[in-house]
């Protein structure tokens, strides 16, 4: 800050003397060189007379070039320097103020003044916020911290060449941020001082996993093969090499390392569940999962009596426990009895697909005013909780009434 400061004084200071000095500069012009373009204006206008007497246009020559002789004669001096003026020092201090202010007036509005302050005050915070992010027990950082602590972090890792561990951290902050970019080339530094080190080519391959760029991804994937043939138990890798083949629509792969790690993961471990789901989810966009639920609907005859003209049919899929629908689907109203199917591609969300249910419960209603939220007077049939297989047929007849 004291160097940067220095600089704009020494700017200011040059600009300042560039002015003065064009202020005060001075010019000193000899008699001889004036009395030499006074003889030659005299010789031309002498030039000019004859010609015109020629042409007759003067009449009176003779008296002119008297005139001429008498205004040369009163312009030639005696050979002495003439000086120029000089500018005071008083008249040029308003300027010298002028362009400090506009000077420092544009540096402010254009030059980053802020961001350089900021700057500042993140290398002033470092040292505390990294102590804090190193200490389990202290308060976690919220993400504008993270991000303070991002920028000190990479301005201490120019000034010094930082240490493996100093450029994980780097590049797992640009993860945390959503910065792939800065988070990549943390590890790539990070790697080239740990080149052998697994959790280091995992997280690598985890950014280039996340990026968007299909470059990257397949990068990833040889990578993770290659980590996988050091270790092929290993839950990280698996699962990475899973999530990766997936986004790159290599279903095949992706399953098979998904049902590597159910191998590996003992009875009860909470991943079990959200592995099965994947598996669900990749069987279903692989075209592998016919699950689907043939549904018919059916009219009580008193709701087919005061069925309205302009209503919507709301058919909402659950388990029977949770509330939340596993699958909808809306209709606009036609003949009764109505057969059709449902399948993954209704669920709600992706997490809960239909084909993961091992049991469903199915709720249809006739919205009067096509509202998603059911309304007094509205019909609506409910079905039991039934034990699903993926295949069995059901069945829901409307005979209830909203109150």
């Amino acid at each position: 800050m004291i160097v940067f400061c220095m600089t704009l004084i020494v700017l200011l200071a040059a600009a300042v003397a560039l002015f003065l000095a064009a202020g005060w500069h001075q010019r000193e012009y000899h008699a001889d060189e004036r009395d030499r373009l006074n003889t030659a204006f005299y010789q031309q206008r002498l030039r000019e007379l004859q010609r015109d007497e020629t042409e007759g246009v003067v009449a009176n020559r003779a008296e002119m070039e008297r005139d001429l002789q008498q205004m040369l004669l009163t312009d030639v001096t005696d050979g002495q320097h003439v000086p120029g003026r000089q500018s005071s020092c008083w008249v040029l201090l308003p300027g010298v103020v002028l362009l400090l202010l506009v000077s420092t007036g544009v540096y402010l509005q254009t030059g980053g003044y802020a961001q350089l302050a900021g700057w500042i005050a993140v290398q002033r915070d470092y040292p505390a916020l990294r102590a804090r992010v190193m200490d389990p027990d202290a308060q976690p950082l919220t993400m504008e911290e993270l991000a303070r602590l991002q920028l000190g972090l990479r301005t201490a890792l120019q000034q010094t060449p930082g240490s493996a561990d100093e450029w994980a951290m780097l590049g797992r902050l640009g993860m945390v941020l959503n910065n792939a970019t800065a988070a990549g080339q943390a590890f790539e530094r990070a790697l080239q001082r740990a080149p052998d080190s697994l959790e280091l080519q995992q997280d690598y391959a985890e950014v280039l996993t996340r990026s968007g760029d299909p470059q990257d991804n397949r990068q990833a994937s040889v990578l993770l093969h290659a980590l996988l043939k050091r270790d092929s138990a290993n839950l990280r890798t698996l699962s990475l090499l899973a999530f990766n083949a997936s986004g790159q629509q290599n279903y095949t792969e992706a399953l098979d390392a998904w049902r590597a790690m159910l191998a590996l993961l003992p009875a009860g471990d909470p991943r079990i569940t959200l592995i099965q789901r994947s598996i669900e989810q990749a069987k279903t966009a692989a075209g592998q999962q016919a699950v689907a639920l043939s549904l018919t609907v059916k009219l009580s005859p008193p709701a087919e009596k005061m069925l309205p003209p302009d209503g919507v049919l709301y058919i909402s899929v659950s388990d029977g426990v949770s509330p939340v629908p596993v699958a909808v689907k809306r209709l606009p109203l036609s003949h009764f009895p109505l057969s059709l199917t449902l399948d993954d591609s209704d669920a709600m969300m992706p997490d809960r697909l239909l084909s993961a249910q091992h049991q469903v419960q199915v709720r249809v209603r006739i919205a009067r005013d096509g509202s998603a939220n059911p309304q007094a007077g509205d019909w609506f049939g409910l079905s039991a909780i039934t034990s699903w297989e993926g295949h069995q047929p059901l069945t829901v007849e409307i005979n209830q009434q909203q109150p």
